[in-house]
């Protein structure tokens, strides 16, 4: 592909690059909303229609290496699916799957458009082309067959109490001693513009590893804060998030709120459980000695929540490819409880809907080498053609946990998205 540099106004072209791509079969748009961490790649990129697509088969990971290696030195953009844990462990999700995403999705992209600063950085067969198409791009709105969506929640409060209570019996007796139970919100016949609402999260919840993705007739809408796995180099990095609160309502609220949080026992219980879920995952694709956990229990603010997040680094093992590393940690941590198989056996058990995407995880494989994956929470997936919408909440139980506030902890990260829909 060629590559071409264009001084543009940025926030009046990417919005109408990204009106632009929607007309297409595939596009993933990925924007980080400013945040840096000393792993920062990308503040925004865009790919567009496909060169060629893997979507997955019943040895998913294998194929996607052989399917990765037929493309090399390529971008690479695609899911993977909570799911896939089935083929990873002896494991069983009995609920239906309404939205019908495939567990697992990549393309590799025929226009890619990276925003940096002022200027925008396109690679395609004809970068001129691409960008004279997008400037004289009509934004056609699509309101008038909008909804508001008639949001239901798929536990009533009773059944969330009924499946916390026998999470802490499997914690009393053993079985585990962290879970993350999850509960779904959804609607039918709802009728929405995706990426207005996309757009619309973006400005209520700006996050780091925010998400347009388009699939055909189906959409993810994340709003994601949470790193699951990322290499630079030979360095594998994960930055599982475990621990939250609610903003305050002034500057003295949020630092006593902080304050609390990072001296909560009960919240830095479950993040250093995750940590050690993590580590013992990364050993896995780690260069012996090399995994470490040096950054923990940092609080980070977003525009809804506080949260305290850890790191975890290692040295890639020569002998491990990159989507074999992603494998051995496959799901995160922070969205399965430990020790980690036993928790999502519960989870297939008491939860009352397939988490599909939910929990997963959205990112890219770079030519160079690198990629970078988020944790698939705080978004909307959607299915335009069945007019299904849902989104996930879910929060660690741990023997201290207490219902009433672990639902309220579900309520709160909903917030942001049942402020995107409903008002």
């Amino acid at each position: 592909m060629a590559k071409a540099i264009f001084e543009v106004n940025i926030e009046g072209f990417e919005r109408k690059a990204l009106a632009w791509a929607e007309q297409f079969e595939q596009c993933c748009y990925l924007q980080s909303n400013g945040y840096k961490d000393a792993f920062s790649a990308i503040d925004s990129i865009l790919a567009v229609d496909s060169i060629a697509t893997f979507e997955s088969s019943q040895n998913t990971f294998e194929s996607l290496e052989i399917f990765k290696t037929k493309h090399p030195q390529q971008w690479m953009f695609g899911f993977f699916g909570y799911d896939l844990k089935n083929e990873i462990e002896e494991l069983h999700t009995p609920f239906p799957n309404p939205l019908k995403f495939p567990d697992c999705y990549f393309f590799i992209p025929k226009v890619l458009i990276k925003f940096c600063g002022t200027s925008i950085h396109i690679e395609a067969d004809d970068p001129k082309a691409v960008f004279d198409q997008i400037n004289n791009f009509s934004e056609e709105a699509k309101e008038e067959n909008t909804a508001t969506p008639n949001i239901r929640t798929r536990m009533s409060k009773e059944e969330y109490f009924t499946a916390f209570d026998h999470m802490i019996r499997h914690i009393r007796r053993g079985d585990i001693y962290e879970v993350n139970l999850c509960q779904e919100f959804y609607a039918e016949n709802a009728v929405i513009n995706p990426l207005a609402v996309y757009q619309k999260l973006n400005r209520v919840s700006p996050t780091p590893f925010s998400t347009f993705f388009k699939l055909s007739d189906r959409y993810i809408l994340s709003a994601s804060p949470e790193r699951f796995l990322a290499k630079r180099d030979n360095m594998l990095i994960s930055q599982p998030i475990k621990g939250t609160a609610p903003r305050g309502n002034t500057h003295e609220e949020d630092e006593n709120i902080i304050n609390e949080l990072k001296s909560n026992p009960k919240e830095i219980a479950e993040n250093v459980m995750i940590v050690d879920l993590v580590r013992n995952d990364m050993t896995r694709s780690a260069q012996p000695g090399t995994v470490a956990a040096e950054r923990r229990l940092e609080v980070h603010t977003f525009k809804q929540v506080h949260q305290l997040i850890s790191t975890i680094t290692c040295t890639k093992s020569k002998e491990i490819s990159d989507i074999q590393a992603i494998k051995n940690i496959f799901p995160p941590g922070s969205m399965t409880g430990a020790p980690k198989v036993s928790a999502m056996r519960l989870c297939d058990t008491y939860e009352h809907s397939r988490r599909g995407v939910y929990s997963g995880t959205v990112g890219y494989f770079s030519p160079e080498g690198d990629f970078d994956f988020n944790v698939v929470i705080r978004t909307i997936l959607y299915n335009q053609s069945e007019k299904y919408l849902s989104f996930h909440t879910g929060g660690a139980i741990t023997i201290d946990a207490e219902a009433e506030k672990e639902y309220n902890e579900c309520l709160l990260k909903a917030s942001a998205i049942l402020q995107t829909l409903t008002s």
